[in-house]
């Protein structure tokens, strides 16, 4: 069974460490097993500005980069450590360890999805920090 990726027109994706991008709306289909990430879901370096953005930094270049994975690994095991000490919340805790169990499993691309909902709970704390109180 195939893959269909649809892109819209300028849309970018990652195929293998490779990045596509369409010209025009274009529709791809993946009828092997390959590493593949949207435009959506790639991150540049300069975004990982926090901690939850530098795990999924790192895991996505382990996802699509797999000669350098054990280094990967090791910046996710450090980050994974340095967030669950941060965190207060059972269930962002719980989030964390799934996390890494999926990184320790090398399943990357679900660890990815673990990590977008980490950093949308990052988002919101840090924007309730900044809240003026009354």
């Amino acid at each position: 069974m195939s893959l269909r990726i649809s892109l819209r027109n300028g849309e970018k994706c990652v195929v293998n460490g490779a990045v596509l991008r369409s010209d025009g709306r274009t529709n791809l289909y993946v009828e092997n097993s390959a590493a593949i990430l949207r435009g959506r879901d790639v991150m540049s370096p300069a975004d990982a500005t926090t901690a939850a953005r530098q795990l999924y930094l790192a895991c996505m270049m382990a996802y699509i980069d797999p000669a350098q994975v054990a280094r990967h690994q090791q910046t996710i095991i450090e980050g994974v450590a340095d967030l669950l000490s941060a965190l207060e919340s059972h269930e962002a805790k719980a989030v964390c360890i799934a996390f890494a169990g999926k990184v320790a499993a090398l399943d990357f691309y679900a660890a990815l999805a673990d990590c977008r909902w980490l950093i949308a709970y990052e988002t919101a704390a840090i924007e309730r920090l900044a809240e003026p109180t009354a």
